[in-house]
């Protein structure tokens, strides 16, 4: 009888094995896919460490909760009651097992936490000169983007109207510091290619937060869609900006672009025109393409205004 259980038990083993190879196989899903567990491909160093960090986790747990669920189901099978028996055969005080259990937990545990305490450190580390600084203001319910010590010496600066989509021109292989700011609520700087958020903090220094954060670089060309992660309002849902990154020497011409004067308007190029003007296809399109525009009325406000409304 406990022969035929255990051919049982093994067919049904081999059935899910076979089932869960089959379902993965079947979806299309590369192995790189299947270890994203639907993250989205990350463009930065930071993020590719942060991904695999959540690889490991994952990984870890199912392993741990298949050992556990064998385990049980082993236990619930070849242990329950028979026959006539009061109670099943019980088993303690065995030495190998209270150390297996205690030991290897341990040693999980310290290996995830020293992991994550690197992939943190590295996320959230500063560095003195980085190559491009942006400022970024977060407000009800848009964004402003300033380039302070850019290389043209001239100050430049994106703001998102109810009617535009802010665009936030990055250059790939260059080290990018971001230092965050509210105007009004708490926000969140949210890019998902960049497999990462920080809230974005009115009076950073008053609240005791860290509202600057690094990237070594963005690993390619592309537009790729901003959120603001935090419910601040009634046009949270609405309130997008684009990331747009070219290569060098492009944002190089861009950032000249944005301190020359339209010929039409007189007045220096926004970030769409210079964009444009750069004529480099779908990747300097004036517009966003990754997301559009809400209509309602999302403007920077004074500060007199603030309090007078």
């Amino acid at each position: 009888m406990g022969d035929v259980r255990r051919t049982r038990f093994g067919r049904a083993i081999k059935v899910a094995v076979l089932a869960a190879v089959v379902a993965v196989s079947a979806s299309g899903c590369s192995v790189d896919e299947v270890l994203r567990f639907g993250w989205p491909v990350g463009v930065t160093p930071q993020a590719l460490e942060m991904r695999q960090l959540w690889t490991i986790l994952a990984v870890s747990s199912l392993v741990v909760g298949v050992i556990v669920w064998g385990m049980t189901i082993w236990a619930i099978i070849f242990h329950r009651r028979k026959g006539d028996e009061e109670l099943p055969r019980q088993f303690q005080y065995s030495l190998p097992v209270e150390i297996v259990s205690v030991v290897l937990p341990t040693i999980i545990v310290a290996g995830i936490f020293s992991y994550t305490v690197v992939v943190q450190n590295d996320v959230d580390k500063h560095i003195p000169n980085p190559d491009v600084k942006v400022n970024v203001t977060a407000f009800q319910w848009n964004w402003k983007f300033d380039y302070p010590d850019n290389p043209t010496g001239r100050p430049i600066s994106t703001l998102g109207t109810s009617e535009t989509i802010p665009l936030l021109v990055l250059p790939t292989d260059r080290s990018i510091e971001f230092t965050l700011d509210s105007q009004d609520v708490i926000h969140s700087f949210f890019v998902p290619e960049f497999l990462f958020k920080r809230d974005v903090f009115p009076d950073p220094e008053k609240n005791d937060t860290d509202n600057v954060f690094l990237i070594d670089k963005i690993d390619r060309e592309g537009a790729f869609v901003g959120r603001c992660a935090e419910l601040c309002g009634s046009y949270h849902s609405a309130m997008n900006f684009e990331v747009r990154a070219l290569s060098p020497d492009l944002y190089n011409r861009y950032l000249q672009l944005r301190t020359q004067s339209n010929a039409i308007t007189g007045v220096p190029n926004t970030a769409g025109e210079a964009l444009a003007a750069l004529n480099c296809g779908e990747l300097c399109a004036p517009q966003a393409i990754t997301t559009y525009p809400f209509h309602t009325e999302r403007t920077l406000r004074s500060a007199s205004e603030r309090s007078n409304s």
